[in-house]
């Protein structure tokens, strides 16, 4: 019982690595036009109990994008501002990736509760 209680904990941990991982892919969908906008990323960890552990946010060091807009108010003397680091197909694609990671995780947990939920009825009787 407790290993079918502790790969429960496991599927949730990935779920919410998961869904932090998403939500950072999407903020930066969101903020792709943002001049000066620098891309967040964020790593994970395995515990030694084999959960998920987000570690810190990140901001990706590469340089920005340099844009020609003489009429934009944040244009320097040349003409030119910064705009995002973000690539959008990078963006989507890490999005995709951390919503099936998340879906699989979400069967894991459902597996688990399934056989939990059998094991207990087979006590009851």
């Amino acid at each position: 019982m407790a290993d079918l209680l502790h790969s429960l904990s496991l599927s949730a941990s990935g779920m919410e690595a998961q869904a932090r991982r998403l939500r950072h892919s999407t903020e930066n969908i969101a903020n792709a036009d943002t001049p000066g906008y620098r891309r967040k990323t964020i790593d994970f960890r395995t515990a030694m109990d084999g959960l998920v552990r987000p570690g810190p946010v990140r901001l990706d060091p590469s340089d920005l994008e340099r844009i020609h807009d003489p009429g934009h108010p944040l244009a320097d003397e040349t003409g030119h501002h910064q705009g995002s680091n973000v690539d959008m197909v990078v963006e989507i694609a890490d999005a995709r990736e951390a919503q099936r990671s998340y879906e699989a995780n979400l069967r894991m947990f459902d597996q688990a509760r399934q056989m939990t939920q059998g094991l207990i009825d087979l006590l009851r009787r």
